[in-house]
């Protein structure tokens, strides 16, 4: 009797347990999501968005009427147990981000280890994420590669651009098109003129654009225009 009480309850606790997805949603095109991530936002008993404003016009498209919550580098260190106690009460939660993957230069890795660490199942889906398309596309080598992200906007900044000097592998930054031309020129400074890069812009939206060259001549191009959308450069590891 005391082992069936036992089973019971170990059983009803498994069942009450949610789960947590992290949900690629698309970098441009709408028409990326993929019919997976549409299923999960549907049946999921909440979304959490980095911003709402964003989210909700993506949610309206593809008519998905859902509890939305605000999920940012600024609050989840807050809100994170909050989150893990929903799921294992039997919450079913989505974490999406406002384009591409969560977790990749966007909040989702604390709340995927805190999920880890609570034995709470984690499934990740594949999809949009922006580096990706601008590797491929580059023509520069992508067997092997390390993806950078963002640099640092002051301090650690020269830090971290001299501890990739020898760097051999094909190197992937984002970037503010505010501050696409200080990271190339730095990128001249600290590599040379005549190291390749690839910049990707607005990828799969109607002005998409892909430039390639050496630093010299990307420079020279995108100096004579006014730069919008998300970047991604895409350069060149240490010639051997």
């Amino acid at each position: 009797m005391f082992c069936a009480v036992i089973c019971v309850n170990s059983c009803n606790s498994w069942l009450m347990q949610g789960k947590l997805y992290i949900v690629p949603t698309p970098i441009g095109n709408l028409e990326d999501i993929t019919l997976r991530a549409l299923t999960v936002l549907k049946q999921a008993d909440l979304i959490l968005a980095e911003d709402t404003r964003n989210s909700i016009f993506l949610l309206k498209h593809f008519q998905i009427d859902k509890p939305l919550k605000s999920y940012h580098m600024h609050n989840e260190h807050k809100t994170v147990q909050d989150i893990v106690e929903m799921i294992n009460a039997g919450k079913t939660i989505a974490l999406i981000s406002d384009a591409g993957t969560p977790g990749i230069s966007d909040p989702g890795f604390l709340l995927v280890r805190e999920s880890l660490k609570n034995n709470i199942p984690v499934e990740t889906l594949p999809g949009a994420t922006a580096f990706v398309p601008a590797l491929v596309n580059s023509g520069l080598p992508c067997d092997s590669f390390v993806f950078i992200g963002f640099l640092p906007q002051k301090k650690g900044r020269q830090t971290k651009l001299k501890s990739l000097l020898n760097e051999e592998r094909t190197m992937i930054f984002y970037e503010s098109p505010f501050r696409l031309i200080k990271a190339l020129e730095e990128f001249k400074e600290y590599f040379g003129e005549e190291r390749l890069v690839s910049v990707s812009r607005e990828l799969t939206k109607l002005h998409e654009e892909n430039f390639r060259g050496n630093l010299t001549e990307v420079i020279d191009h995108f100096n004579s225009k006014t730069v919008k959308g998300e970047i991604v450069i895409v350069l060149q590891g240490k010639p051997e």
